[in-house]
């Protein structure tokens, strides 16, 4: 499937909606070793539009493991749970970083989407460790 083209106009008012922020992880592009990417967070193949309220700053990584899904399981009821969607979610109500560097979720749609995105492997939560520790964790 080719891709919609996303013109340098929407790429920063997608990136100035984020804060420059990976809405998923929360990674900062300025400490990434790659730019972030625009993600449809409804994806072209089920129908999502290339428009300013259907596109999410990404990482790559974020990217990568979320590619065209929609909904995963919960890993806490075995139901399948849409992910998060931040155009119309708030990462605080979703997630939390405990002191250790790991997310944490109270609510189905965060924990499917930490399954999803692989956002508590071993690099992820030390990335997120050190930003803290530095004082670069400021959501």
């Amino acid at each position: 499937m080719s891709h919609t083209h996303i013109s340098a106009s929407l790429r920063r008012k997608v990136f100035e909606k984020a804060g420059g922020r990976c809405e998923y992880c929360r990674l900062p592009e300025r400490f990434s070793f790659a730019v972030h990417q625009i993600d449809h967070v409804i994806p072209e193949k089920h129908g999502g539009e290339t428009v300013e309220d259907n596109l999410a700053l990404s990482c790559i990584l974020c990217n990568k493991y979320k590619c065209s899904d929609l909904a995963s399981i919960d890993p806490k009821t075995g139901k399948i749970t849409p992910l998060y969607n931040p155009r119309t979610q708030q990462w605080p109500l979703h997630f939390s970083l405990n002191e250790d560097g790991f997310l944490v979720s109270e609510t189905a749609e965060g924990r499917a989407t930490i399954r999803t995105l692989q956002l508590n492997r071993a690099e992820r939560i030390e990335e997120r460790r050190l930003m803290k520790g530095a004082g670069f964790w400021d959501l």
